[in-house]
Parts: C-alpha cells; sequence; structure tokens
C-alpha cells in the first residue's frame, strides 16, 4: 500500500486536499467549500473527509496531515490565534489535536503564506534555497522568510510581514493604518488606486487586461506596484542580506506587467553588498500551500522516525 502524506490549505472560500508521496510529487487533490462559519470542528471534520475519500480512491495509507491557514497561528500548539470576519468558531481552534485524533497520524499547523514558502522551496521555483523571502500578492500582501533554511517567525511571529512596512504613499491600508506596501501591491490596493484616476472600478485581472491594451492609467498601477514589490525586495537584502525571492497569488499572475518594473528599481538601486538579487515567480499556483503543509508534517514524520 502505498504511503502518502496530506496537504490542506484552508481558505475563508475554498480548502484544497493534496495527497503527495514523500518526494511532494502529487498523486490527486480536490477542492471543496470551506464551512467557514460553522467552527472549527465543522471544518477540519470537512478537510478530513476528503482525505479519507482520497485515500480509500487509491489505496493508499496516511503518513501525516499538514494545514496550512490564513490568520494568526500558533505553530508549537498547532491553534488558530487570530482570523479574519470570514471565519466563525476558528480562532481558538486546536487543529492538529483534531486531526491527530481522528485520524491517528502526526499533523502540523501553520500560516499559509509559511506553508507557500516551505512548498515553492521544497518542490517550485526556488528548490533548495535556503534563504529566501516569500510574497504572496492576493487581496493583501502577505510575508515569510526562511533563513538558513528554517522558517523565521521573529520573537512575536510578525516576521516577514513585508505587507505591512510603511513608506509607499498615504493609501489607507486593510490594518487600519497608512501608507503600506499592501496599498500599493495587492489587488484591493490597486483597484483603489485605478478608480481613484479614472471612476471605474475594476478587479486587478480586468486592469491587467486594460494595461495590456494600451491604457496608461492601468499601466502605471502595474508600474506602481511593481516598483514597491522592489523597494521591499531592497529593504529585505539590506537588512537580511536575503537576496532570492519567490512571489506568487493572483497578482502575480500578471507576472509579465509586474516583473518589468521590479526589475528596473533593482537596477537602479542595487543592494550594497553587491550580490545579484534572484525573483522568481511562484511555479506550484493552486498547490503550493497545500504542498508546503505536507513538506512540512514530512519532517516532522521523519524525524519521528528517526528518533
Amino acid at each position: 500500500m502505498t504511503r502518502v502524506l496530506a496537504g490542506i490549505d484552508v481558505g475563508g472560500t475554498n480548502t484544497k486536499v493534496v495527497l503527495a508521496t514523500a518526494a511532494l510529487q502529487v498523486v490527486d487533490r480536490i477542492d471543496l467549500p470551506t464551512p467557514a462559519h460553522a467552527g472549527g470542528a465543522a471544518i477540519v471534520a470537512s478537510a478530513l473527509g476528503a482525505v479519507s475519500g482520497l485515500l480509500e480512491s487509491h489505496r493508499a495509507s496516511l503518513a501525516g496531515v499538514g494545514i496550512g491557514a490564513a490568520g494568526v497561528v500558533d505553530a508549537a500548539t498547532g491553534t488558530v490565534l487570530v482570523t479574519g470576519n470570514s471565519f466563525t468558531g476558528w480562532a481558538g481552534y486546536g487543529v492538529t489535536e483534531a486531526v491527530t485524533q481522528a485520524l491517528g497520524v502526526p499533523a502540523t499547523l501553520d500560516n499559509d503564506v509559511n506553508a507557500f514558502l516551505l512548498g515553492e522551496i521544497a518542490a517550485g521555483a526556488v528548490v533548495g534555497e535556503r534563504n529566501v523571502l516569500g510574497m504572496t500578492l492576493g487581496t493583501g500582501v502577505g510575508g515569510a522568510l526562511v533563513l538558513d533554511g528554517t522558517l523565521f517567525a521573529g520573537p512575536r511571529g510578525a516576521a516577514g510581514e513585508i505587507g505591512h512596512v510603511p513608506g509607499f504613499g498615504d493609501g489607507l491600508c486593510t490594518c487600519g493604518q497608512h501608507g503600506h506596501l499592501e496599498t500599493i501591491a495587492a489587488a484591493r490596493g490597486m483597484a483603489d488606486r485605478y478608480e481613484a484616476v479614472t471612476g471605474r472600478r475594476l478587479p486587478v485581472h480586468a486592469i491587467a487586461d486594460a494595461a495590456r491594451a494600451g491604457d496608461p492609467e492601468a499601466a502605471s498601477v502595474f508600474r506602481t506596484a511593481g516598483w514597491g514589490i522592489a523597494r521591499g525586495i531592497l529593504l529585505t537584502a539590506g537588512i537580511l542580506d536575503v537576496t532570492t525571492v519567490v512571489i506568487g497569488g493572483g497578482v502575480a499572475r500578471s507576472w509579465d506587467l509586474l516583473a518589468p518594473a521590479i526589475e528596473a528599481a533593482i537596477a537602479a538601486e542595487p543592494p550594497v553588498s553587491g550580490a545579484a538579487i534572484r525573483v522568481e515567480p511562484a511555479l506550484l499556483g493552486s498547490d503550493a500551500v497545500a504542498l508546503g503543509a505536507a513538506a512540512q508534517v514530512r519532517a516532522r514524520v521523519l524525524d519521528a522516525e528517526l528518533a
């Protein structure tokens, strides 16, 4: 019987479940609606039902379950600490304890951006890199850091929060403060900027289409976003000497519009170290968080077996 890992990406709307080999090759995957307002037990039960169905379908045995979840989590205890208003009864829920009790295997929990970065290092755009900044450009801007091969959370768990670095104008951020990177490089902030100039509110993919069709205001939105992303990268390079970056999320699907601005800004002000900065678009797409979570529990399983 094939031994597999399960990776689960719990989002406010959808949950993705992936079965993967120990080498992180995807065996199968399934997407299902997240019962986000039914409480932690229902969210976990829904995901584990999908895991069980996939295991039965492939006649596989389970070695461990890794979960990536939006919000603030305590990875040590496997508990969700803080979530947005898209969830009810998820904060405070002991996720890994519930999974282990249900399935009898090791389980891990981490923030979804951390899991995204681990996935891209394990099987994506920056395989094998030991010092990496990960950025996700979605509704907001998420960030994560791996230093010397290990996730670096910082003393209060806020390391890598590049989206909330100030100095990017005076736009109102989702956190309530002003001028954060998120206000110019996230989907919501980009839509705000386009609307402020044109009077029309478009989703970011439509702004991208307009930019490609020659709309100068749409092109300016992407140039500004790329400039801001580059500034965040240069700050990280200057402070931590981290010069490898992987960028994912919905906004990054318009890489053809972002990359020239990122490259130009970095070329204009290279890091004082003289090191080349490597910036890669993510390769794993919607599998990244689930595969990163699977990679995390793989390490836990291997540690247990070697002990």
